[in-house]
């Protein structure tokens, strides 16, 4: 196939009009003007005709699909925003009898500025739980920041030797990501390759403790003995804090809150499904950038790798993600209760 050829600039032809005028022959203005005798011949017969040199609108391409039929495309992806560009190249088939590419499909979203991203992952929320956030964030919304200085904060996390668990693509307009069709829902649960359980506060980070089987009352209340006391220590809380912890079964089971009622000074419960209240979550983000920047081959890599970059995380970035606390609550207002951009 040859190829397309290239438009001509707009001052060349102008120039052919101007020597014709001016009494040139076509073969002096080609020779002058290093252009081919039928070319010369061709502009001027369009500039007596049309009066002007100006190029005419290219026809292009004629389009695949009606614009009924690209509409359907749209409003197919609007209702099932994780549906693949083959999924729909083969509705268009049995639909209209038409066969398209997945580019087209792709161009045809682009066109409505809808674009294949990488979903949010989110815990799913029931109304039982959006209503249980939305009152958290309302009574401790006018918290003093004081209040939040004194929080030891704690969750658990699980890292993967190769990665993560890999991502899911969803077809968005832009600043659509934390709608609720567009959120990829997680369930948070155990297993791994290595599980861990950390905490920190406004002073930095405290101990953290690798988790080798499914953990039940009796085991958190063994990683709460060992770390718990030293961590409040480096933290400079001492026996003034504020613990934190979710609803999870063993945090709330009869043992552990027997442990807890004579161990810690003050409890803070945050609600179900609400990991954009804990700003530890950001800490696990950062940890897992730094050591996906290291070799790992096996567990007792990764295990290593941790115990390095753990210390490292600096006292500004746990200060700034306490002193974010009130702003976290206001977006879980603002967004009656369901998932926010933290």
């Amino acid at each position: 196939m040859a190829s397309k050829k290239s438009e001509i600039s707009v001052s060349l032809p102008d120039r052919v009009i101007f020597l014709r005028k001016g009494g040139e022959s076509y073969r002096k203005i080609g020779k002058d003007l290093n252009l081919n005798f039928t070319t010369v011949q061709y502009i001027v017969k369009k500039y007596e005709e049309t009066g002007s040199t100006d190029n005419r609108p290219r026809s292009g391409r004629p389009k695949i699909l009606t614009d009924r039929e690209r509409r359907r495309v749209i409003k197919e992806v609007t209702k099932f925003p994780f549906i693949s560009a083959r999924t729909l190249c083969n509705d268009v088939a049995s639909t209209s009898g038409k066969n398209v590419c997945p580019q087209t499909i792709r161009n045809i979203l682009h066109s409505a500025e809808i674009y294949g991203r990488a979903a949010r992952k989110k815990p799913f929320i029931n109304n039982v739980n959006r209503e249980k956030r939305l009152g958290f964030a309302k009574t401790y919304l006018q918290k003093p920041i004081e209040f939040w200085k004194s929080v030891i904060f704690s969750d658990e996390c699980k890292f993967n030797i190769f990665g993560s668990d890999g991502k899911k693509f969803v077809w968005r307009k832009p600043n659509t990501e934390l709608q609720q069709r567009n959120i990829h829902t997680t369930v948070k649960h155990g297993g791994g390759n290595v599980m861990l359980r950390g905490c920190m506060g406004y002073n930095g980070v405290g101990n953290i403790a690798f988790i080798e089987e499914s953990m039940n009352a009796e085991k958190y209340i063994d990683i709460l003995r060992n770390n718990l006391p030293e961590s409040a220590k480096k933290l400079r809380l001492n026996r003034t804090y504020y613990f934190q912890q979710d609803n999870d079964p063993k945090h709330t089971a009869k043992k552990t809150k027997e442990w807890l009622l004579y161990n810690v000074p003050k409890q803070l419960i945050t609600p179900p499904k609400s990991p954009d209240i804990n700003p530890i979550e950001n800490l696990w983000h950062l940890l897992n950038i730094e050591i996906r920047k290291r070799k790992i081959s096996n567990k007792t890599d990764l295990q290593r790798i941790i115990l390095q970059e753990w210390p490292k995380i600096s006292k500004e970035i746990t200060k700034k993600l306490v002193e974010s606390m009130p702003k976290r609550l206001q977006a879980i207002i603002d967004a009656k209760g369901m998932h926010t951009k933290y």
